[in-house]
């Protein structure tokens, strides 16, 4: 079974996994198209502060990451009304948030909101089949003991994609599950089984901040376009299709008899100055016909909604995303987040429909 597994190789789970195993050689990758040279100058520089998900019951999804995970709460409290006013949700509408970290993280905190009187809520991605496109998929955390964290996972009423699997990769071996939670949220674990998570990574006893969130895109050209010729970041992954030469079991849950014809492109980037952080991953599969929910991904339906990145100048980093021609979705507006103070805060949706926010501190 084992030696099944390791044939997921080099380009194949590009899930964050080459990510998990960063090494000190980078071996040559195929390339689609060229990455920008230069890269134009970038709108970010560090890695995103908080994963903002819509949940209809903020203590029982609060749980995974509080029981299991270790995280501890930064905040909890009512959601700002200019937040809401700039989700452009009814004047009736209230929320409750919680905001969660990893012990010793200053950034990569996890922010829960239950909407309330906002409308009909539905799953930004009911199924959350990787065929179907739009939105966010999962984000991505390192794990110790795996086996145990799935067993209290499972007995907290979540499930998991497909069963542990484990992968061999340039020295690593790990073992990878994608967990799935109460409102269709997602989250997918790696455990490192020979050898420590990368050095300069923050400690962790069970899961670890996130590092990386995935979405499944229509058109992996579209969203390099905003990842290196919009935003600047920087290239970690950009492989040609890929198909295995056997049937795997594969944590992306494409059907096994499938793996060998099925192929898919992984796309990973991050800020121009970040190794360990603040990935965005994008994964198209060809030859699945699957649903498109880019419309669904806005408050206050239940998933993933943002990442919310920090910039030195909303103004600044505003302009620069117009002038290279990519449309603003929320003009900047000023709200608080009491984990981080108050903000100024704009967002952008990528192709797929997910919200990318950029933050700068308002002074006091």
């Amino acid at each position: 079974m084992f030696q099944t597994f390791t044939k997921l190789a080099a380009p194949v789970f590009a899930l964050g996994l080459f990510a998990s195993c960063q090494t000190d050689v980078a071996e040559p990758t195929p390339s689609v198209t060229p990455a920008p040279d230069p890269l134009p100058s970038p709108v970010v520089s560090e890695p995103w502060l908080m994963a903002t998900a819509s949940v209809s019951d903020i203590d029982r999804t609060a749980a995974f990451f509080r029981n299991i995970g270790g995280y501890e709460t930064v905040y909890r409290g009512p959601l700002d009304p200019a937040e809401i006013a700039a989700l452009n949700l009814p004047e009736t509408a209230s929320g409750e948030v919680m905001t969660l970290r990893a012990v010793g993280s200053d950034a990569g905190y996890v922010r829960l909101i239950r909407f309330d009187d906002a409308g009909r809520k539905v799953p930004t991605r009911p199924g959350a089949r990787a065929w179907d496109t739009g939105c966010f998929w999962s984000f991505m955390v390192r794990a110790n003991d795996l086996e145990a964290i799935y067993d209290d996972a499972i007995a907290l009423g979540w499930g998991t994609e497909t069963p542990i699997a484990p992968l061999s990769f340039n020295g690593s071996e790990l073992n990878i599950v994608v967990f799935k939670g109460p409102d269709g949220l997602q989250v997918q674990a790696y455990e490192r089984l020979n050898r420590p998570p990368p050095e300069g990574f923050t400690p962790f006893e069970r899961l670890s901040r996130p590092f990386n969130i995935m979405q499944m895109t229509r058109d992996r050209e579209a969203v390099r376009v905003l990842m290196e010729d919009v935003l600047g970041f920087q290239r970690f992954w950009y492989g040609a299709p890929y198909t295995d030469e056997e049937p795997v079991l594969m944590p992306l849950g494409i059907p096994q008899n499938l793996t060998t014809t099925v192929p898919y492109k992984a796309g990973i980037f991050s800020p121009q100055t970040q190794t360990l952080y603040g990935r965005m991953e994008y994964i198209e599969i060809d030859g699945l016909e699957g649903f498109d929910y880019a419309d669904r991904c806005k408050a206050p339906n239940l998933g993933w909604l943002s990442v919310t990145y920090p910039v030195e100048s909303v103004a600044a980093a505003r302009d620069m995303i117009a002038e290279r021609g990519w449309a603003i979705e929320i003009e900047p507006y000023t709200t608080s987040r009491p984990s981080y103070g108050d903000l100024q805060v704009f967002a952008i949706k990528a192709p797929d429909g997910a919200t990318i926010e950029f933050a700068e501190p308002v002074a006091p």
